[in-house]
């Protein structure tokens, strides 16, 4: 594992590795156990998207590893002004150890990781979010002890956060089930992966697709970028919110995660959010799973 940019490029056992690791880390913040792994290391964190959760998830994991990380707006660097990614990787891989990057282009952060000679951690564009599915993962191990035949739903967007958590999902042995408006299914790379597993579905029905539900998984209706399509949105994606009703074809101990920030009254109720606590937890386990990509990729390089 040289990068992380995208779940389809990391096998099964190295994203339960990265699990693992999350666990142990999570366990020695929890207890004060210190662990410098990464001290005298550099992360550049580029941001062209405003951001809270990975900001300062990734701020304060590097500073709890004993490393140094450096904001970097893309209105303070160069590209912002033109200058190709190309040089860009070059001379960034000469003063850091790593690049984390949250911006709209996936071929942006592939050109980081094809230019440079560092490592290249997606934070987030719009096809893909690995960092966040990954701290899903983590959570629904913590509350579910497996994921290896657990189903999990996500009502909403094919967005990216469809895209990675079918990708993660399928790789971990989960049953998959999205159910997406027609015109708003994931991209055609994800769902050509997912055509050879037998437990993947995909409907416009999200009663279908709740039925029995283990995870129950949304995200707002509009994202960052879309800002012209909200009014459309609104209209088209009306029958897809996460609610008590919806809930009910789940089963009883169903959990409900949310990357956040939620749009309460659109995709999920405020009801929802207040019953399930696990959607904190999930946000907090985005710090313990990305310094298990951080120790991962820059320890001992």
């Amino acid at each position: 594992m040289k990068h992380l940019l995208k779940l389809l490029d990391l096998t099964k056992e190295e994203i339960i590795s990265l699990l693992n690791l999350a666990d142990q880390l999570k366990y020695e913040n929890k207890h004060g156990i210190k662990h410098h792994h990464l001290a005298g290391k550099t992360l550049g964190m580029i941001f062209s998207k405003s951001s809270t959760r990975t900001r300062v998830s990734f701020e304060v994991g590097m500073y709890q590893l004993g490393g140094y990380p450096l904001f970097l707006s893309s209105n303070d660097l160069q590209l912002g002004r033109g200058e190709p990614i190309e040089d860009t990787a070059k001379v960034l891989s000469r003063y850091l150890d790593g690049i984390m990057i949250r911006t709209f282009k996936q071929e942006d952060v592939e050109d980081l990781a094809k230019y440079g000679t560092i490592p290249v951690i997606n934070g987030l564009t719009d096809l893909y979010h690995p960092c966040q599915v990954l701290a899903d993962l983590m959570t629904i191990r913590e509350y579910k002890s497996t994921l290896e035949g657990l189903k999990l739903c996500y009502i909403g967007d094919g967005n990216n956060m469809a895209n990675s958590l079918t990708v993660g999902g399928l790789k971990t042995g989960m049953k998959v089930t999205l159910a997406c408006p027609k015109g708003y299914y994931p991209h055609q790379s994800v769902l050509d992966f997912a055509k050879d597993f037998d437990c993947f579905t995909l409907t416009e029905d999200i009663y279908e697709a709740a039925r029995d539900a283990d995870v129950v998984v949304t995200d707002v209706w509009a994202s960052m970028g879309m800002e012209k399509e909200i009014e459309k949105r609104r209209k088209v994606f009306a029958g897809y919110q996460v609610n008590h009703e919806l809930l009910q074809a789940a089963k009883p101990d169903v959990m409900v995660l949310h990357c956040l920030p939620a749009h309460r009254g659109e995709e999920i109720t405020a009801e929802v959010i207040s019953q399930h606590p696990e959607i904190y937890d999930e946000a907090e386990n985005r710090l313990h799973a990305q310094k298990a990509v951080l120790v991962t990729l820059l320890k001992d390089k």
